[in-house]
């Protein structure tokens, strides 16, 4: 995902006035900062483009998970349903708190099937969280009506969908919290960041909290906040703030430029014979940073992303063996691998992932093949690329359909 393709003289202002400053930390040292809060001015702009009222920059999409899940009280031994398709920073935050990642099938969509998301929750599911991933959503309706149904909360991991949206709402804000990630290859970056949304103040306010040491800001005097409760430190500094700052005004700039590649790669593949694209819920709009598609099979699949990488198309993915990405080689998850001891409400609550029934997940997932859409490319570069992927993806087809 592109934010880095584009970085220019808009970041480096930005960079500089902090540099100039000499205050590279979001809080305290007031009169020094020269009236640049880099922070600040970020949490109001995403605010303002996601349309919430509250925005919480922690130092990355990870942070930015678990600061979410623990500003909503999930702690050891709560259960939180998560897909199995997603990167390990989702589990990770579920099990930084002592919660217990309950990992559910993905559908046609690449994200999770409400209808075994239902079946998974019990007296002990505290929040279900959907993983927008590769910048398209999942069924929300759906999912919200669950949360409404059960009394659960709804968390949109978004880090990889910034600036999709779903009935007329920004990704992120649809449920209770919503996190983005602004790392080095997010659709925008901070070179390391993330954030948190959310409407809800509660949230908002142990959010603030939590992600600095406990410290409930109040005040001017830093050595004199009071510590409602322990926290942890996942602040961002204001050198990455700037970068987001920069980047989060081309948002929609980028947006347009990838929507314009990504429409001109699909128009090119999707009505081959064997090509199915990836299922966007009805009043869905992706933020168009990949073009995912299913061939009719396994094997199809591994041949014709064999083929494109050879071909000359970069920024070809085959999700099911991808270590970071996929439930099958998270064998770390499986086993519980720990540096140290774990809660025993997580190590008694965990489900056997070993022996888990994946193949709903894998019929899917198995025949994906996702494309990065840059946004550098020349019209020429689009149209080479699409007439390449086309001319490739029709020829393995019909050799299979000949057999």
């Amino acid at each position: 995902m592109p934010g880095f393709e584009l970085f220019g003289d808009l970041e480096r202002a930005q960079v500089n006035d902090v540099l100039e400053s000499g205050v590279l930390m979001r809080y305290g040292f007031d009169g020094a900062r020269n009236g640049h809060w880099k922070a600040v001015e970020l949490e109001q702009a995403i605010s303002e483009r996601m349309a919430t009222k509250y925005t919480q920059l922690v130092s990355s999409g990870t942070s930015a998970l678990t600061v979410a899940l623990a500003s909503a009280n999930v702690g050891a031994g709560d259960e939180v349903i998560m897909p199995t398709f997603t990167f390990v920073a989702s589990f990770e935050s579920i099990i930084a708190l002592g919660a217990v990642p309950v990992l559910v099938d993905i559908d046609d969509t690449l994200t999770l099937d409400p209808v075994k998301v239902e079946k998974a929750i019990t007296p002990k599911t505290k929040v279900i969280m959907p993983v927008h991933m590769c910048g398209s959503m999942a069924r929300l309706k759906e999912l919200k009506a669950l949360c409404d149904k059960y009394g659960l909360l709804l968390l949109e991991d978004a880090c990889q969908a910034i600036g999709g949206s779903y009935d007329g709402k920004p990704l992120g804000s649809y449920g209770d919290l919503g996190c983005f990630s602004f790392d080095y290859v997010k659709t925008i970056t901070c070179g390391e960041g993330g954030a948190l949304i959310t409407n809800n103040e509660k949230f908002a306010k142990n959010a603030d909290h939590f992600s600095d040491h406990g410290h409930d800001h109040l005040g001017k005097d830093r050595g004199a906040d009071e510590h409602p409760f322990m926290g942890y430190n996942y602040r961002i500094s204001e050198l990455n703030a700037a970068v987001g700052l920069a980047q989060i005004k081309r948002l929609d700039d980028f947006l347009s430029i990838q929507e314009k590649n990504y429409s001109t790669i699909r128009s090119a593949i999707e009505n081959i014979p064997g090509v199915q694209m990836r299922t966007v819920p009805e009043k869905g709009v992706e933020n168009y940073s990949f073009l995912s598609f299913f061939m009719p099979d396994e094997q199809t699949a591994r041949v014709v992303h064999k083929k494109l990488g050879e071909s000359g198309v970069d920024g070809c993915f085959y999700w099911f063996d991808n270590n970071w990405h996929y439930i099958k080689k998270w064998h770390h998850l499986k086993d519980l691998k720990s540096l140290g001891k774990l809660p025993e409400e997580l190590r008694n609550g965990l489900p056997d992932y070993n022996t888990m029934d994946t193949s709903q997940s894998d019929h899917w997932l198995g025949r994906t093949i996702s494309v990065l859409i840059k946004l550098g490319w020349s019209e020429q570069e689009v149209q080479d690329r699409a007439k390449k992927m086309a001319d490739t993806i029709s020829s393995i087809t019909a050799q299979v359909a000949n057999k």
